[in-house]
């Protein structure tokens, strides 16, 4: 049966961070991930994970400044310092959290550097992340994001994504699979799924276009879900999407996909 994990990001934010995970808990699902922890203590964020009997499924390594419009520093050349220190701060709050899966965020495209340069400072900071977490046995995952909510993003297609893992080179590094994303750039979806097989560790889940429930949109989720188990999935999805209202009112689609 398919895995659910509420992204608390997005879900439940009408409520304070901490509080979203006893919602999450309530509505029915066993885990959880989230952009960033770093605000949070290591000590309150295993506290409440125990508390609610949840998994911390995922989590993204720092990206940089983000309220300055940074969308992670894997790409850029001069920040190998600040990435290097993100790692094993990271490290610091996947090891507490006992999360096996720690993604990485690329950055976007600097005009001053050539994209060969970004290309080989990305390769060569994930390769140092996956070398450090293996160790530990947690994977590092790297995401494609669409152009059109991160213009200028470094990493945007399952195509680049597969070239990327080749020249990394590392058996801990796996595709974190955003349906919503593929769909905007790709499309044909189950196709992509076959080709990506074994190259994927976590699936994220929101309806395209609008990034609302999954079970609205032009994404026939439920179809995927079957075939996804079908196919002998054992991942977890993440729910990255932003809730049309209320978010346990929008949640029929979890007890549909779990019935």
């Amino acid at each position: 049966m398919a895995k659910f994990a509420a992204n608390l990001s997005v879900m439940f934010n009408d409520a304070p961070f901490i509080e979203r995970f006893e919602r999450a808990a309530n509505a029915g699902f066993k885990g959880v991930e989230y952009l960033f922890p770093y605000e949070e203590s290591i000590e309150v964020l295993v506290e409440v994970l125990q508390k609610h009997q949840l998994t911390q499924v995922l989590f993204n390594m720092p990206a940089g400044d983000w309220n300055s419009g940074d969308r992670g520093i894997a790409c850029l050349p001069g920040r190998e310092k600040a990435f290097i220190n993100g790692v094993h701060k990271a490290l610091e709050y996947a090891l507490a959290l006992n999360c096996k899966q720690v993604h990485v965020m690329a950055g976007k495209l600097d005009k001053q550097f050539t994209q060969e340069q970004q290309r080989e400072c990305y390769i060569t900071n994930i390769r140092y992340a996956a070398d450090v977490m293996a160790e530990h046995g947690i994977n590092v995952l790297i995401e494609p994001i669409n152009i059109r909510d991160i213009p200028d993003y470094f990493l945007t297609t399952q195509n680049q994504a597969e070239s990327l893992l080749k020249a990394i080179n590392r058996e801990n590094v796996f595709i974190q699979l955003d349906i919503y994303h593929c769909q905007i750039m790709e499309g044909d979806l189950l196709r992509t799924i076959e080709r990506l097989w074994g190259k994927f560790s976590h699936i994220q889940i929101a309806s395209v276009p609008d990034r609302h429930e999954p079970d609205s949109g032009e994404v026939n989720y439920f179809w995927l879900f079957k075939k996804l188990d079908e196919m002998g999935y054992k991942g977890w999805f993440g729910c990255e999407y932003h809730p049309v209202g209320y978010t346990e009112e929008g949640l029929g689609w979890l007890v549909k996909a779990q019935s």
